[in-house]
């Protein structure tokens, strides 16, 4: 019989300790664990271990092209992990880390192949959460993690996304109750003049210029290798399509969709403005108008859309403010997950 993940809450000091050690033996020994982080959920390894990384592409089903990002405790393993540190990542990382933030660097030869797609770069990032925090420090080594969630999928904000996801083939799940980001970190390159953001997050595009100056956006791609993870159009998908829409407060989503051929029974509408007070639709959940707020909770809802069978998400359109650069990302390639599936 396939056993399941032991799923180990840390809800006081002695747990917290005893998992710390427990963890950490795991993955001296070239395991993999489900940890918190402030972001998301993380498929943790040693990243100084190229077999165990992949082992974490294995059980995610991950393409090897999509680099992953290893997470530090503190600036002297970070400079173990890069062969250059300039005066921008000096100024970022005192500006933001511990927190969300990666920074894509010239790797150093500690760095295997698979962590960067076989790229001279690699992305980096001492994350808050003190548990991830706790188990880097005690295995002395860098922990590679991507999202503990099979690749493509919504990433795992709460311990039983973790379970249901993979729960059949890993060992341990940490459970740190839900994630306080919710979405994964904002991703800068400084090996390019200006800086350039490959991945929006919560930490504003603003907050970061006003550190480094000029910031260009857009993804950079190598010899066919990407610096970063979430570059794929691809990507953060539920099971059910899923498409943005903007309406105004006298929407009537019910008429269309029938008009569609789609069961309006099996759809569910997330908004965070304009609600829709109609019968007929299958749910309707409300977001907060707040983009921290609303990122903490965007993947929760997209889990339960899939829990409760939905056929269709319709998600209303955020808003252009710069805090919500991050989600509509996250939003922009679900549906183009979703849409490519049909």
């Amino acid at each position: 019989m396939t056993k399941t993940a032991k799923v180990i809450l840390i809800d006081n000091e002695e747990a917290f300790k005893s998992a710390v050690h427990e963890v950490s033996e795991l993955l001296r020994n070239g395991g993999v664990a489900a940890l918190p982080t402030e972001t998301v959920y993380g498929l943790a390894a040693n990243a100084f271990d190229p077999k165990a990384v992949e082992r974490i592409f294995s059980l995610k089903g991950r393409p090897p092209s999509n680099p992953v990002i290893v997470h530090i405790a503190g600036l002297e393993m970070a400079h173990e992990c890069v062969a250059s540190w300039p005066n921008a990542a000096e100024k970022l990382a005192e500006a933001f880390w511990p927190g969300p933030l990666t920074l894509v660097l010239p790797r150093s030869g500690k760095i295997p192949d698979v962590v960067t797609a076989g790229g001279e770069t690699v992305g980096i990032r001492w994350p808050r959460h003190p548990f991830i925090q706790a188990v880097i420090q005690t295995c002395g080594f860098p922990l590679a993690a991507p999202s503990a969630n099979l690749s493509n999928a919504v990433s795992p904000t709460h311990p039983d996304h973790v379970l249901k996801s993979l729960g059949r083939t890993i060992p341990v799940i940490v459970d740190g109750g839900q994630s306080q980001v919710g979405i994964e970190s904002t991703v800068l390159d400084l090996t390019v003049n200006p800086p350039r953001l490959l991945r929006p997050g919560t930490i504003r595009l603003d907050s970061l210029v006003a550190v480094v100056g000029k910031i260009e956006t857009g993804n950079v791609v190598t010899n066919g290798v990407f610096r970063s993870p979430g570059q794929f159009p691809r990507h953060y998908a539920p099971k059910a399509r899923l498409v943005v829409r903007s309406w105004g407060k006298d929407i009537e989503l019910a008429p269309q969709l029938r008009a569609a051929g789609l069961s309006a029974l099996r759809c569910h509408v997330i908004s965070h403005k304009e609600i829709p007070s109609e019968r007929g639709l299958g749910h309707v959940s409300v977001l907060p108008h707040d983009a921290e707020a609303y990122a903490r909770a965007i993947y929760a809802e997209l889990h339960r859309c899939d829990e409760d069978g939905a056929e269709l998400i319709v998600v209303e359109a955020v808003p252009e403010g710069s805090e919500w650069q991050g989600i509509r990302d996250r939003l922009t390639r679900a549906a183009e997950s979703s849409n490519s599936s049909e």
